[in-house]
């Protein structure tokens, strides 16, 4: 009995010396930090985006809308009878072509009637000033000046009548496309009256507006860019023609006058389009995503890597393309900046790059 209780009491003290050994084994042996669950080196994660040269353009986008080269609505200068219509709707007329032609019978009358009294109020003042050539005054200056007067509103009359049944055919005045028109054959239009619109599509304009601010980059003969929302994938080009020398007081913005080619007659006047105005190109501007910027009152401001750290950074900003702005001042082509965890950061705190975007 005795002989046991000694065997216990050995594997005991034996099991005990072997637990104070191992305790003092780990309370002496150090654990790397990055080793412990949980725990990562100190810094803030976040995303790196190094600085980026490529050539852009300067742009200045608009929107506006296409109007015809030249739109008037077809009207008659008297009132009458439509006698005949020559024209179909939709068709391409050419310059002087005959559109409608009124009645002109009641004018005819008239103007034979005329002419029947200018012949002879001609033929009196003739005879009459045939009796005063000899020397010898026949006839009194005051009947001459008479007759000569009444000639000469004969000469207005028929004038008049001639002018009146001019207007009984109504010419097309540019070359152009017919619309919808108004009015059909028989029917009695007074003067002024909606006959058809006509308008030139060969050549369209654009009006837009654009800032005051960008008007030092505006000039005549640019070229821009349009696309509309009726042939999307669709870029037609144009050059700026005409800029207005008044700036709208209550929109700050000047108004810009385009023209665009159409041969096709694809694009129509009334159409919604938007405008890329090119004014320049820079073939190395330093770019950085444009979320890697933070706007601060009228400033923009980056954080920049270095050494491990993030350095704020003031910077002047340019043209924006494609999820990218340009530098102009406050970088330079080797520097890196923070492009996603600015906003957790402090001027100078440590950071910790990551591949992709934090969580």
């Amino acid at each position: 009995m005795t002989l046991r209780r000694t065997t216990y009491l050995v594997i005991f003290t034996l099991l005990a010396l072997s637990a104070m050994l191992a305790v003092k084994w780990t309370v002496l042996t150090p654990v790397p930090a990055s080793e412990v669950t949980g725990t990562v080196p100190a810094g803030t994660a976040v995303v790196l985006a190094p600085v980026t040269t490529e050539a852009i353009r300067h742009t200045i986008k608009a929107v506006g809308s296409l109007r015809a080269n030249e739109s008037i609505m077809i009207r008659p200068e008297i009132a009458g009878r439509i006698r005949q219509v020559w024209f179909q709707e939709g068709q391409a007329v050419e310059k002087d072509q005959l559109l409608i032609e009124m009645d002109d019978s009641e004018l005819q009358a008239q103007l034979a009637q005329a002419a029947a009294q200018l012949k002879v109020s001609r033929l009196t003042y003739e005879r009459l000033k045939r009796l005063d050539l000899d020397g010898k005054r026949y006839v009194t200056k005051q009947q001459l000046d008479e007759v000569a007067g009444a000639l000469q509103v004969s000469q207005a009359n028929h004038a008049l009548y001639v002018t009146r049944l001019a207007k009984t055919k109504i010419r097309v005045p540019f070359t152009g496309v017919t619309g919808i028109r108004r009015v059909s054959p028989g029917d009695f239009v007074g003067a002024g009256r909606d006959l058809v619109n006509l308008e030139d599509l060969d050549t369209l304009k654009i009006d837009f507006k654009v800032p005051e601010t960008m008007l030092r980059h505006l000039a005549p003969g640019q070229s821009l860019e349009l696309t509309t929302d009726a042939y999307p994938g669709n870029t037609f080009h144009g050059t700026v023609y005409v800029i207005d020398p008044q700036v709208d007081p209550s929109t700050r913005s000047v108004q810009v006058r385009a023209r665009i080619p159409n041969p096709q007659l694809r694009l129509r006047p009334g159409m919604f389009a938007q405008v890329l105005l090119t004014f320049g190109q820079e073939e190395r501007a330093l770019l950085i995503p444009e979320e890697a910027v933070m706007p601060k009152q009228d400033k923009a401001y980056v954080y920049l890597a270095q050494d491990g750290t993030a350095q704020q950074r003031e910077v002047t900003l340019g043209t924006r393309s494609r999820g990218f702005v340009q530098v102009l001042d406050g970088l330079t082509e080797q520097d890196t900046v923070v492009r996603v965890g600015h906003h957790k950061l402090q001027n100078g705190d440590s950071i910790l790059a990551l591949s992709s975007s934090p969580h």
